[in-house]
C-alpha cells in the first residue's frame, strides 16, 4: 500500500504528538502507513500525488483569516504550501481530507469565504447530515446526527467554487463539505476524544480560545460528553483510498 500523507501545523510537541497519535488510531494505521510532515518547522517541498494514496491535514492555531500583518513569516509560508497542495488535490480529485484547519485552508480557494462570521467555542456539539451526506461514502454508516468535539475562531461563510455542504450545526452552517467527488475537509476534530480535548484545553489556553479560568470547566465538559462516531470518517477515508 501506497502510504498516505499526514500534514500537521502544530508548533506544540504535546499536542502535535497526539493529535498524529490519535489519528494513526483512528485511522487503524501505523507511521509508515502515515508518514508525517510537520509544516511548522519543515518546509514542504514538492509533493508527487502519485506517491501517496491520500493527503490528511490536521487542526491547529494557524488561522487563514488572521490579519495579514499578524502573521508569522512561518504561518504565510505554511499557508502558501497548502494552498499550492489544496490547488493540485482539487485540479486532480485527489483524495484530500482536512480537520478543522483544513476548512480555512480549502474553504479559501476560489469562490469561498473563511472568516469570523460562525466560530463556535470549544465545546461538544451535534452536527447533522445534509442530505448530500447522508449519501456521500465518508459519511458511510454514521446516523443523521452526531455529537463532535470542537472549537473554532473561523469558518466558512461561503463555499468554493464547486463545493457540496455535508454537514452542518446550529451555530455554525458548514460543518463539512466536499470539493469534487474526493476532496473533503471537517469543521469539527474527529480524531478527539476526551484526553485529546483536555490536553489540548491544557495546552491552548492561552491562544483565546477561552478564557484561562475556564479551563477546569472545560475539561469537566470534556467529560462528561459522549463522543463515539467521528473517527469512523477517518477509517472511512483511509478504507476508502488505500491503495
Amino acid at each position: 500500500m501506497k502510504p498516505f500523507l499526514f500534514l500537521g501545523t502544530r508548533a506544540e510537541d504535546a499536542a502535535a504528538d497526539d493529535e498524529y497519535a490519535a489519528v494513526l488510531r483512528c485511522a487503524d494505521l501505523d507511521e509508515p502507513g502515515l508518514r508525517r510532515v510537520r509544516l511548522e518547522r519543515d518546509e514542504l517541498g514538492t509533493v508527487d500525488l502519485d506517491d501517496w494514496s491520500g493527503i490528511l491535514l490536521g487542526g491547529g492555531p494557524f488561522n487563514v483569516s488572521d490579519p495579514e500583518q499578524a502573521k508569522s513569516a512561518v504561518q504565510r509560508r505554511v499557508e502558501a504550501e497548502l494552498a499550492d497542495v489544496a490547488r493540485q488535490a482539487v485540479a486532480a480529485d485527489f483524495p484530500f481530507f482536512g480537520a478543522c484547519y483544513g476548512i480555512g485552508v480549502l474553504g479559501s480557494l476560489p469562490g469561498g469565504l473563511v472568516d469570523r462570521t460562525y466560530g463556535e467555542p470549544i465545546g461538544c456539539v451535534e452536527v447533522t447530515l445534509a442530505e448530500e451526506g447522508r449519501r456521500d461514502p465518508l459519511f458511510d454508516g454514521m446516523p443523521d446526527a452526531f455529537s463532535v468535539f470542537l472549537g473554532h475562531k473561523e469558518a466558512v461563510t461561503r463555499l468554493p467554487d464547486g463545493a457540496v455542504a455535508l454537514a452542518s450545526s446550529t451555530a455554525c452552517p458548514v460543518q463539512a463539505f466536499r470539493i469534487g467527488r474526493n476532496v473533503y475537509a471537517t469543521q469539527f476534530h474527529p480524531e478527539l476524544d476526551i484526553g485529546g480535548l483536555c490536553l489540548r484545553v491544557d495546552v491552548y489556553r492561552d491562544y483565546g480560545y477561552f478564557e484561562p479560568e475556564q479551563a477546569r470547566d472545560l475539561q469537566d465538559m470534556a467529560r462528561r460528553s459522549v463522543v463515539t462516531e467521528p473517527p469512523a470518517l477517518l477509517a472511512n477515508f483511509v478504507g476508502r483510498y488505500a491503495r
